[in-house]
């Protein structure tokens, strides 16, 4: 008789476990939401396409609804005539095609700062161009928004313009004003990509961060293919998507995977901003669907060859270098060789820019100038000043989201804005003159 009400009691308890709900699984309706962006073009600038088309992947595969995930990608690479494989992109060597069924919300110069701001705020009747899709997030919901491309401190590249770090914490903010969101993740990969969160996010509003480097370091690209004469991917981006790629999304943290790419990327310090107080969700509430049948792990484990790693701001010397010594004709090499020679001359041309703005902004005080120019990066505490100057610069002198050496220069005017001698007045009226 014992054994059987043993038996009935276990039954019972086991039934009773099964249908409580997990640690972390979802107590709300909310639905989850997504924005993709690639914020560059052109075939050197391949690996941030790729990113994007891989990140897309991971979610659509773990049931994320395609009408709840907006992507910005300039869609220059999948039918670029230097692409061997035309379609497809691929985002690690001997890679699937990533590129394969990809949405394709805004393109070409749709893929911008005032569009990108505005499907954030879900503004359907402010978006330009592509298909209107915005966010319609609500107080419950998850969002995660990927963002690849060049970044300088206090600001991040699209193709033809800059989104600078008070523009997307004002977004971020209105976005918390509006209830948009029960929990923000954002995963940024770009160089000192820390800026834009540093001394400015509060960590009090439900927006956990994760970025490819700190303030005022760069972040590494990877995988260089000789077949295609470009690099595949960005090491952060390729470490937490390989991480997703192989994890169980519905017991896998977003801690966890922060500890994981952050141990894996030796090239670049991986940071966090904002609010840790849900860092122990599942990867699914914001990179799969939890409510979907889709099997959490999507895929075996595959060999990881070697990185190949470097730099971004040397990304287009080293692959110019790369095809020097891969050319098979005297022709080719001294195609690519002229090429290399117009690259170091244009840089050349930034750094005398540069120069001068300094030199005319503390009024050939050069010792002030040699401090500025050569001091350590400052952190940014006047974001105000940075956002007029590097706008101002930007429009004046090289575009910075075309110029992505020029966004190596930018610290010179974060330390100006930082010298307490210094006014904004004068900053500006250097750029003024210089580049009139």
């Amino acid at each position: 008789m014992w054994k059987l009400t043993v038996i009935v009691v276990m039954t019972c308890l086991t039934g009773l476990l099964l249908a409580l709900p997990s640690l972390h699984s979802r107590e709300d309706d909310g639905k989850n939401w997504a924005v993709l962006v690639a914020g560059s073009n052109g075939w050197d600038n391949y690996r941030h396409q790729a990113d994007i088309c891989h990140a897309y992947q991971i979610l659509h595969k773990n049931g994320f609804p395609d009408e709840r995930i907006v992507v910005m990608m300039y869609d220059d690479i999948a039918e670029n005539e230097n692409n061997p494989t035309p379609g497809k992109i691929i985002n690690r060597p001997y890679g699937p095609n990533v590129y394969a069924n990809v949405l394709k919300d805004y393109t070409k110069n749709h893929v911008n700062p005032t569009n990108f701001i505005n499907v954030l705020l879900g503004n359907a009747d402010k978006v330009t161009g592509g298909s209107g899709k915005v966010l319609k997030s609500g107080p419950n919901d998850r969002v995660f928004i990927n963002f690849v491309d060049h970044g300088a401190q206090g600001l991040v590249a699209f193709p033809e313009d800059i989104l600078t770090a008070k523009m997307l914490n004002q977004t971020i903010n209105q976005m918390y004003m509006k209830k948009m969101f029960k929990q923000l993740v954002i995963y940024v990969e770009a160089c000192e990509a820390g800026s834009m969160f540093h001394n400015v996010l509060a960590d009090n509003k439900n927006v956990y961060v994760t970025t490819a480097s700190d303030p005022t370091h760069s972040s590494y690209a990877c995988y260089y293919d000789k077949k295609r004469g470009t690099y595949l991917g960005d090491v952060y981006s390729i470490n937490w998507m390989q991480n997703s790629d192989q994890a169980d999304m519905q017991t896998e943290t977003l801690i966890q995977q922060f500890d994981t790419v952050r141990r894996k990327t030796n090239t670049s310090k991986v940071c966090k901003y904002g609010d840790m107080s849900f860092d122990e969700e599942d990867l699914d509430n914001f990179q799969g669907d939890p409510k979907s049948n889709t099997p959490s792990k999507l895929f075996d484990p595959y060999p990881l060859p070697p990185m190949d790693t470097v730099a971004a701001p040397d990304v287009p010397v080293v692959i110019l270098s790369n095809r020097i010594t891969d050319a098979t004709s005297k022709t080719e090499r001294q195609h690519y060789i002229g090429q290399l020679e117009k690259l170091i001359e244009h840089r050349e041309k930034i750094d005398k820019t540069i120069r001068s703005i300094l030199i005319e902004a503390v009024e050939n005080n050069f010792e002030l100038a040699h401090h500025i120019m050569h001091h350590q990066k400052h952190d940014i505490k006047n974001f105000d000043c940075l956002h007029v100057m590097t706008k101002s610069f930007s429009e004046k002198c090289y575009n910075l989201g075309k110029n992505d050496y020029a966004m190596r220069m930018v610290y010179v005017l974060v330390n100006l804005c930082e010298t307490e001698r210094m006014t904004e007045s004068m900053i500006l009226s250097a750029i003024n003159k210089i580049c009139h």
